[in-house]
Protein backbone atom coordinates (compact mmCIF):
# COMPACT_ATOMS: atom_id res chain seq x y z
CA UNK A 1 0.00 0.00 0.00
CA UNK A 2 1.24 3.33 -1.01
CA UNK A 3 2.04 6.25 1.85
CA UNK A 4 -1.11 7.92 0.47
CA UNK A 5 -3.33 5.10 0.46
CA UNK A 6 -2.00 4.15 4.06
CA UNK A 7 -3.20 8.21 5.14
CA UNK A 8 -6.54 7.72 3.49
CA UNK A 9 -7.22 4.34 5.42
CA UNK A 10 -6.38 5.94 8.74
CA UNK A 11 -9.42 8.22 8.43
CA UNK A 12 -11.99 5.51 7.10
CA UNK A 13 -14.80 4.70 9.16
CA UNK A 14 -13.39 7.36 12.31
CA UNK A 15 -16.49 9.43 12.56
CA UNK A 16 -18.84 6.31 11.44
CA UNK A 17 -22.66 6.58 13.30
CA UNK A 18 -25.14 4.44 14.08
CA UNK A 19 -28.02 3.30 16.00
CA UNK A 20 -27.97 4.36 19.37
CA UNK A 21 -25.95 3.37 21.99
CA UNK A 22 -25.85 3.20 25.65
CA UNK A 23 -23.35 5.79 27.36
CA UNK A 24 -21.07 2.81 28.88
CA UNK A 25 -20.78 0.64 25.35
CA UNK A 26 -19.97 4.32 23.17
CA UNK A 27 -17.66 5.13 25.56
CA UNK A 28 -15.82 2.25 24.76
CA UNK A 29 -16.22 2.00 21.13
CA UNK A 30 -16.51 5.38 19.74
CA UNK A 31 -13.84 6.29 17.93
CA UNK A 32 -13.05 3.37 17.21
CA UNK A 33 -15.39 1.52 14.90
CA UNK A 34 -13.48 0.84 11.57
CA UNK A 35 -10.58 -0.55 13.68
CA UNK A 36 -11.64 -4.31 13.12
CA UNK A 37 -11.90 -3.78 9.56
CA UNK A 38 -8.13 -2.59 9.60
CA UNK A 39 -7.15 -6.17 11.67
CA UNK A 40 -6.52 -3.81 14.65
CA UNK A 41 -7.61 -3.75 18.33
CA UNK A 42 -5.70 -1.07 20.15
CA UNK A 43 -5.72 2.45 18.08
CA UNK A 44 -2.67 3.35 15.91
CA UNK A 45 -1.08 6.69 17.24
CA UNK A 46 -0.35 8.86 14.16
CA UNK A 47 2.87 10.85 15.10
CA UNK A 48 3.24 12.49 11.55
CA UNK A 49 3.74 16.18 11.58
CA UNK A 50 3.17 16.22 7.67
CA UNK A 51 2.22 13.89 4.99
CA UNK A 52 3.50 12.89 1.41
CA UNK A 53 1.33 14.15 -1.77
CA UNK A 54 2.34 14.27 -5.10
CA UNK A 55 -0.81 16.27 -6.87
CA UNK A 56 -0.24 19.56 -5.27
CA UNK A 57 -3.20 20.99 -7.52
CA UNK A 58 -4.98 18.36 -5.53
CA UNK A 59 -3.22 19.79 -2.33
CA UNK A 60 -4.16 23.42 -3.44
CA UNK A 61 -8.21 22.80 -4.11
CA UNK A 62 -7.97 20.88 -0.57
CA UNK A 63 -6.49 24.00 1.44
CA UNK A 64 -8.65 26.04 -0.32
CA UNK A 65 -12.08 24.04 0.60
CA UNK A 66 -10.31 24.10 4.54
CA UNK A 67 -9.57 28.14 4.36
CA UNK A 68 -13.24 28.66 3.59
CA UNK A 69 -15.38 26.56 5.86
CA UNK A 70 -13.19 24.79 8.48
CA UNK A 71 -14.29 21.27 7.11
CA UNK A 72 -12.23 18.40 7.53
CA UNK A 73 -10.72 18.05 4.41
CA UNK A 74 -11.29 14.53 2.33
CA UNK A 75 -8.29 12.15 1.37
CA UNK A 76 -4.99 11.33 3.86
CA UNK A 77 -4.27 14.29 5.89
CA UNK A 78 -1.79 17.32 5.00
CA UNK A 79 -0.21 18.86 8.09
CA UNK A 80 -0.35 17.93 11.54
CA UNK A 81 -1.54 21.63 12.95
CA UNK A 82 -4.56 21.08 10.00
CA UNK A 83 -5.72 17.33 11.71
CA UNK A 84 -4.56 14.30 12.57
CA UNK A 85 -6.20 10.44 12.90
CA UNK A 86 -5.97 9.99 16.17
CA UNK A 87 -6.65 12.76 17.44
CA UNK A 88 -9.73 12.45 14.81
CA UNK A 89 -10.81 9.47 16.93
CA UNK A 90 -10.66 11.57 19.81
CA UNK A 91 -13.02 13.97 18.76
CA UNK A 92 -15.76 11.56 17.77
CA UNK A 93 -15.97 9.57 20.80
CA UNK A 94 -15.93 13.04 22.78
CA UNK A 95 -18.90 14.13 20.00
CA UNK A 96 -20.70 11.34 20.46
CA UNK A 97 -20.81 11.23 23.91
CA UNK A 98 -22.06 14.68 24.51
CA UNK A 99 -24.69 13.79 21.82
CA UNK A 100 -22.83 16.94 19.44
CA UNK A 101 -22.34 17.04 15.77
CA UNK A 102 -18.56 17.87 16.14
CA UNK A 103 -16.15 18.13 18.79
CA UNK A 104 -12.11 20.18 18.16
CA UNK A 105 -9.56 19.56 20.81
CA UNK A 106 -6.78 21.23 21.42
CA UNK A 107 -3.97 21.47 23.65
CA UNK A 108 -5.71 22.76 26.80
CA UNK A 109 -9.23 23.36 28.43
CA UNK A 110 -7.92 27.15 27.79
CA UNK A 111 -6.43 27.22 24.30
CA UNK A 112 -10.62 25.84 23.96
CA UNK A 113 -11.86 28.43 25.97
CA UNK A 114 -9.73 30.87 23.91
CA UNK A 115 -11.03 29.68 20.53
CA UNK A 116 -14.33 30.02 21.20
CA UNK A 117 -13.77 33.36 22.20
CA UNK A 118 -11.66 34.44 19.22
CA UNK A 119 -14.59 32.94 17.02
CA UNK A 120 -17.25 34.82 18.22
CA UNK A 121 -15.09 38.19 18.12
CA UNK A 122 -14.00 37.51 14.52
CA UNK A 123 -17.80 38.02 14.10
CA UNK A 124 -17.98 41.01 15.78
CA UNK A 125 -19.57 39.52 19.31
CA UNK A 126 -16.52 40.75 21.56
CA UNK A 127 -19.09 41.17 24.38
CA UNK A 128 -19.76 38.18 27.12
CA UNK A 129 -22.34 37.18 29.18
CA UNK A 130 -20.94 34.97 32.37
CA UNK A 131 -21.92 33.60 35.29
CA UNK A 132 -19.60 32.96 38.62
CA UNK A 133 -18.22 31.44 39.40
CA UNK A 134 -16.33 29.81 36.70
CA UNK A 135 -12.26 28.32 36.98
CA UNK A 136 -10.14 30.65 38.02
CA UNK A 137 -8.08 31.61 34.74
CA UNK A 138 -11.64 31.43 32.89
CA UNK A 139 -12.89 34.11 35.08
CA UNK A 140 -9.41 35.69 34.36
CA UNK A 141 -9.46 35.59 30.90
CA UNK A 142 -12.54 37.61 30.33
CA UNK A 143 -11.83 39.96 33.57
CA UNK A 144 -8.71 41.05 31.83
CA UNK A 145 -10.01 41.41 28.49
CA UNK A 146 -6.90 39.81 27.09
CA UNK A 147 -8.48 38.58 23.82
CA UNK A 148 -10.65 42.27 23.41
CA UNK A 149 -13.28 40.64 24.72
CA UNK A 150 -15.93 42.06 27.45
CA UNK A 151 -17.67 40.61 30.05
CA UNK A 152 -21.15 41.18 32.10
CA UNK A 153 -21.04 39.25 35.52
CA UNK A 154 -25.16 38.52 36.86
CA UNK A 155 -27.06 35.62 37.90
CA UNK A 156 -28.60 33.17 35.57
CA UNK A 157 -32.37 35.69 36.79
CA UNK A 158 -30.42 38.50 34.60
CA UNK A 159 -29.22 36.77 31.42
CA UNK A 160 -31.88 38.06 29.56
CA UNK A 161 -31.68 41.84 30.65
CA UNK A 162 -27.81 41.38 30.20
CA UNK A 163 -27.74 40.62 26.94
CA UNK A 164 -26.42 43.44 24.24
CA UNK A 165 -26.53 43.42 19.80
CA UNK A 166 -22.85 42.46 20.41
CA UNK A 167 -23.31 39.35 22.75
CA UNK A 168 -21.58 36.63 21.49
CA UNK A 169 -21.56 34.70 24.03
CA UNK A 170 -23.47 33.37 27.62
CA UNK A 171 -20.88 31.09 29.90
CA UNK A 172 -21.82 29.34 32.53
CA UNK A 173 -19.85 26.20 34.63
CA UNK A 174 -22.39 23.73 36.32
CA UNK A 175 -21.42 22.21 39.03
CA UNK A 176 -19.09 25.11 39.51
CA UNK A 177 -15.48 25.32 40.04
CA UNK A 178 -14.80 25.44 42.80
CA UNK A 179 -17.95 25.99 44.97
CA UNK A 180 -20.32 23.12 43.16
CA UNK A 181 -22.99 25.70 42.80
CA UNK A 182 -25.86 24.61 40.03
CA UNK A 183 -28.00 26.06 37.25
CA UNK A 184 -30.85 25.36 35.54
CA UNK A 185 -28.59 24.80 32.03
CA UNK A 186 -32.36 24.79 30.30
CA UNK A 187 -33.45 27.88 31.79
CA UNK A 188 -30.45 29.12 30.82
CA UNK A 189 -30.54 28.08 27.17
CA UNK A 190 -33.81 29.77 27.32
CA UNK A 191 -32.91 32.75 28.51
CA UNK A 192 -30.11 33.47 25.68
CA UNK A 193 -32.48 33.16 22.71
CA UNK A 194 -29.92 32.98 20.17
CA UNK A 195 -27.24 33.41 21.33
CA UNK A 196 -25.04 30.66 22.34
CA UNK A 197 -24.85 28.91 25.23
CA UNK A 198 -21.61 27.77 26.60
CA UNK A 199 -21.48 25.33 29.57
CA UNK A 200 -18.51 24.01 30.40
CA UNK A 201 -19.19 20.21 31.67
CA UNK A 202 -15.59 19.83 33.35
CA UNK A 203 -16.89 18.53 36.64
CA UNK A 204 -20.06 16.66 35.66
CA UNK A 205 -18.64 15.21 32.42
CA UNK A 206 -21.65 13.55 29.74
CA UNK A 207 -21.77 10.55 32.47
CA UNK A 208 -24.00 12.67 34.99
CA UNK A 209 -25.37 15.47 32.05
CA UNK A 210 -25.02 16.35 28.74
CA UNK A 211 -25.83 20.14 28.12
CA UNK A 212 -26.40 20.21 24.49
CA UNK A 213 -29.95 17.90 25.50
CA UNK A 214 -30.78 20.62 27.85
CA UNK A 215 -30.30 23.51 25.01
CA UNK A 216 -26.34 24.46 24.94
CA UNK A 217 -24.96 25.20 21.88
CA UNK A 218 -21.29 24.67 23.05
CA UNK A 219 -19.67 22.39 26.04
CA UNK A 220 -16.62 22.99 27.28
CA UNK A 221 -14.39 20.56 28.65
CA UNK A 222 -10.75 20.57 30.16
CA UNK A 223 -9.67 17.32 28.93
CA UNK A 224 -6.71 17.61 31.46
CA UNK A 225 -9.58 16.27 34.16
CA UNK A 226 -12.07 13.33 34.15
CA UNK A 227 -11.93 12.72 30.38
CA UNK A 228 -8.01 11.91 30.86
CA UNK A 229 -8.60 10.98 34.17
CA UNK A 230 -5.13 9.89 35.25
CA UNK A 231 -3.42 12.98 35.93
CA UNK A 232 -0.71 12.77 33.05
CA UNK A 233 -2.44 13.82 30.11
CA UNK A 234 -2.82 17.76 29.16
CA UNK A 235 -6.04 18.63 26.33
CA UNK A 236 -9.25 20.73 25.84
CA UNK A 237 -11.96 19.87 23.60
CA UNK A 238 -15.19 21.86 22.63
CA UNK A 239 -18.21 19.64 21.43
CA UNK A 240 -20.81 21.49 19.29
CA UNK A 241 -22.25 21.61 16.07
CA UNK A 242 -20.28 21.19 12.55
CA UNK A 243 -20.89 24.85 11.38
CA UNK A 244 -18.84 26.21 14.88
CA UNK A 245 -16.42 22.98 14.22
CA UNK A 246 -15.46 24.98 11.18
CA UNK A 247 -14.72 27.93 12.56
CA UNK A 248 -12.83 26.24 15.69
CA UNK A 249 -10.49 24.28 13.39
CA UNK A 250 -9.64 27.27 11.22
CA UNK A 251 -8.72 29.28 14.57
CA UNK A 252 -6.47 26.17 15.33
CA UNK A 253 -4.78 26.02 12.58
CA UNK A 254 -3.80 29.67 12.76
CA UNK A 255 -3.36 30.09 16.28
CA UNK A 256 -0.98 26.45 16.34
CA UNK A 257 -3.13 25.39 19.63
CA UNK A 258 -3.49 21.89 18.61
CA UNK A 259 -3.81 18.40 20.87
CA UNK A 260 -0.62 16.19 20.26
CA UNK A 261 -1.62 13.17 19.07
CA UNK A 262 0.22 11.29 21.93
CA UNK A 263 -2.29 13.29 23.92
CA UNK A 264 -5.17 12.48 21.69
CA UNK A 265 -4.88 8.99 22.26
CA UNK A 266 -4.73 8.98 26.04
CA UNK A 267 -8.13 11.12 26.04
CA UNK A 268 -9.65 8.50 23.78
CA UNK A 269 -8.02 5.37 26.21
CA UNK A 270 -9.63 7.60 28.74
CA UNK A 271 -13.07 7.79 27.34
CA UNK A 272 -13.15 3.76 27.69
CA UNK A 273 -13.35 3.95 31.55
CA UNK A 274 -14.98 7.20 32.52
CA UNK A 275 -18.49 6.10 33.14
CA UNK A 276 -16.90 3.13 35.36
CA UNK A 277 -14.13 5.80 37.23
CA UNK A 278 -16.94 8.58 37.63
CA UNK A 279 -19.77 6.05 39.00
CA UNK A 280 -17.11 4.56 41.62
CA UNK A 281 -15.51 8.26 42.93
CA UNK A 282 -19.14 9.08 42.74
CA UNK A 283 -20.25 7.05 45.38
CA UNK A 284 -17.21 7.48 47.47
CA UNK A 285 -17.36 11.86 47.04
CA UNK A 286 -21.05 10.90 48.43
CA UNK A 287 -19.97 9.47 51.51
CA UNK A 288 -17.00 10.96 52.34
CA UNK A 289 -19.36 14.24 51.98
CA UNK A 290 -22.00 13.07 54.51
CA UNK A 291 -19.64 11.79 56.85
CA UNK A 292 -18.08 15.72 56.61
CA UNK A 293 -21.18 17.02 57.15
CA UNK A 294 -21.57 15.44 60.40
CA UNK A 295 -18.11 16.34 61.77
CA UNK A 296 -18.10 19.10 63.83
CA UNK A 297 -14.86 20.57 62.45
CA UNK A 298 -16.47 21.16 59.09
CA UNK A 299 -18.53 24.68 58.97
CA UNK A 300 -19.73 23.68 55.49
CA UNK A 301 -20.13 20.55 53.00
CA UNK A 302 -21.21 21.87 49.26
CA UNK A 303 -21.88 18.45 47.12
CA UNK A 304 -24.33 19.36 43.87
CA UNK A 305 -27.38 17.78 43.72
CA UNK A 306 -26.61 15.45 40.32
CA UNK A 307 -23.68 13.92 42.36
CA UNK A 308 -20.35 13.48 41.23
CA UNK A 309 -16.78 13.02 42.84
CA UNK A 310 -16.36 16.99 43.66
CA UNK A 311 -16.53 17.83 46.80
CA UNK A 312 -16.20 21.50 48.69
CA UNK A 313 -16.34 22.09 52.52
CA UNK A 314 -15.42 24.94 54.55
CA UNK A 315 -13.74 23.97 57.88
CA UNK A 316 -14.03 26.57 61.40
CA UNK A 317 -10.11 26.12 61.55
CA UNK A 318 -7.11 26.66 59.11
CA UNK A 319 -8.02 24.98 55.67
CA UNK A 320 -3.87 25.56 55.19
CA UNK A 321 -3.18 23.15 58.17
CA UNK A 322 -5.98 20.17 56.10
CA UNK A 323 -3.39 20.68 52.98
CA UNK A 324 -0.31 20.25 55.31
CA UNK A 325 -2.14 17.29 57.33
CA UNK A 326 -2.61 15.14 54.43
CA UNK A 327 -0.79 11.93 53.79
CA UNK A 328 -2.51 9.25 51.28
CA UNK A 329 -4.63 12.38 49.77
CA UNK A 330 -2.34 14.38 46.95
CA UNK A 331 -2.12 18.15 48.12
CA UNK A 332 -2.24 19.31 44.42
CA UNK A 333 -3.89 21.39 41.76
CA UNK A 334 -6.35 19.92 39.06
CA UNK A 335 -8.70 17.05 39.59
CA UNK A 336 -10.76 14.50 38.31
CA UNK A 337 -7.56 11.75 38.40
CA UNK A 338 -7.81 8.08 39.98
CA UNK A 339 -6.23 9.15 43.04
CA UNK A 340 -7.69 12.10 45.06
CA UNK A 341 -6.58 15.61 45.29
CA UNK A 342 -6.83 18.55 47.72
CA UNK A 343 -6.39 22.02 47.06
CA UNK A 344 -7.06 25.36 48.74
CA UNK A 345 -8.68 27.59 45.88
CA UNK A 346 -8.23 31.05 47.51
CA UNK A 347 -4.85 29.93 47.19
CA UNK A 348 -4.15 28.57 44.11
CA UNK A 349 -7.11 27.81 41.32
CA UNK A 350 -9.11 31.12 41.83
CA UNK A 351 -5.86 32.82 43.31
CA UNK A 352 -5.91 35.22 40.11
CA UNK A 353 -9.87 36.55 40.79
CA UNK A 354 -10.19 39.80 42.64
CA UNK A 355 -10.70 38.94 46.45
CA UNK A 356 -13.95 40.56 46.90
CA UNK A 357 -15.25 39.25 43.88
CA UNK A 358 -14.07 36.17 44.63
CA UNK A 359 -15.86 35.83 48.25
CA UNK A 360 -19.02 37.30 46.36
CA UNK A 361 -19.09 34.20 44.19
CA UNK A 362 -19.13 31.96 47.31
CA UNK A 363 -15.31 31.09 47.57
CA UNK A 364 -14.14 31.43 51.24
CA UNK A 365 -10.84 31.38 52.54
CA UNK A 366 -11.65 28.58 54.67
CA UNK A 367 -12.95 26.76 51.69
CA UNK A 368 -11.22 23.14 50.51
CA UNK A 369 -12.00 21.59 47.20
CA UNK A 370 -11.52 17.38 47.37
CA UNK A 371 -11.56 15.51 43.95
CA UNK A 372 -12.28 11.96 44.83
CA UNK A 373 -10.62 8.96 43.36
CA UNK A 374 -10.93 5.48 43.32
CA UNK A 375 -8.88 4.94 46.35
CA UNK A 376 -11.12 3.23 49.58
CA UNK A 377 -13.41 5.37 51.47
CA UNK A 378 -12.17 3.88 54.54
CA UNK A 379 -9.03 5.03 53.91
CA UNK A 380 -9.51 8.50 52.65
CA UNK A 381 -12.16 9.04 55.05
CA UNK A 382 -8.84 8.03 57.78
CA UNK A 383 -6.61 10.71 56.04
CA UNK A 384 -9.20 13.60 56.26
CA UNK A 385 -10.02 12.88 59.52
CA UNK A 386 -6.37 13.03 60.56
CA UNK A 387 -5.85 16.16 58.88
CA UNK A 388 -9.02 17.60 60.01
CA UNK A 389 -7.34 17.26 63.62
CA UNK A 390 -4.69 19.16 62.92
CA UNK A 391 -7.48 21.69 62.60
CA UNK A 392 -8.16 24.47 65.34
CA UNK A 393 -11.39 26.26 65.66
CA UNK A 394 -14.91 26.95 66.78
CA UNK A 395 -16.33 23.61 67.08
CA UNK A 396 -20.15 22.94 65.74
CA UNK A 397 -22.16 20.84 63.73
CA UNK A 398 -21.19 20.98 60.33
CA UNK A 399 -24.11 21.93 58.33
CA UNK A 400 -24.80 20.90 54.21
CA UNK A 401 -24.44 23.92 51.86
CA UNK A 402 -27.70 25.90 50.36
CA UNK A 403 -25.65 28.27 48.69
CA UNK A 404 -22.59 29.70 47.86
CA UNK A 405 -22.41 33.24 48.48
CA UNK A 406 -24.07 36.45 47.86
CA UNK A 407 -23.90 38.56 44.50
CA UNK A 408 -23.12 36.84 41.69
CA UNK A 409 -22.49 34.09 43.67
CA UNK A 410 -25.92 33.59 44.49
CA UNK A 411 -26.67 32.02 41.18
CA UNK A 412 -26.65 28.61 42.41
CA UNK A 413 -28.63 29.27 45.80
CA UNK A 414 -29.83 26.07 46.92
CA UNK A 415 -27.83 23.51 44.32
CA UNK A 416 -26.28 21.75 47.34
CA UNK A 417 -27.43 19.18 49.27
CA UNK A 418 -25.68 15.97 51.02
CA UNK A 419 -27.27 13.56 48.98
CA UNK A 420 -26.92 13.44 45.60
CA UNK A 421 -29.80 12.42 42.80
CA UNK A 422 -28.61 9.07 41.73
CA UNK A 423 -25.90 9.62 38.66
CA UNK A 424 -27.74 9.98 35.12
CA UNK A 425 -25.48 7.73 33.51
CA UNK A 426 -27.41 4.97 31.37
CA UNK A 427 -28.40 7.80 28.44
CA UNK A 428 -28.27 6.86 25.10
CA UNK A 429 -26.57 8.51 22.95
Amino acid sequence: MDSSAASTHAYDGVRTSGAPRALATEAVHAGRDDLARQGLHAPPIDLSTTYPSYDSRAEAARIDAFAETGAEPDGPPVYGRLGNPTVARFETALARLEGAESAVAFASGMAALTAVLLARASAGLRHVVAVRPLYGCSDHLLTAGLLGSEVTWTDPAGIADALRPDTGLVMVETPANPTLAEVDLRAVAHACGSVPLLADNTFATPVLQRPVEQGARLVLHSATKYLGGHGDVLGGVVACDEEFAGVLRRIRFATGGVLHPLAGYLLLRGLSTLPVRVRAASATAAELARRLTADPRVARVHYPRIGGAMIAFEVHGDPHEVIAGVRLITPAVSLGSVDTLIQHPASISHRIVDAHERRGAGVSDRLLRLSVGLEDVEDLWADLREALGATTGTSGTARAGTGTGTGTGAAAAGSAEVIPSPARGTASV
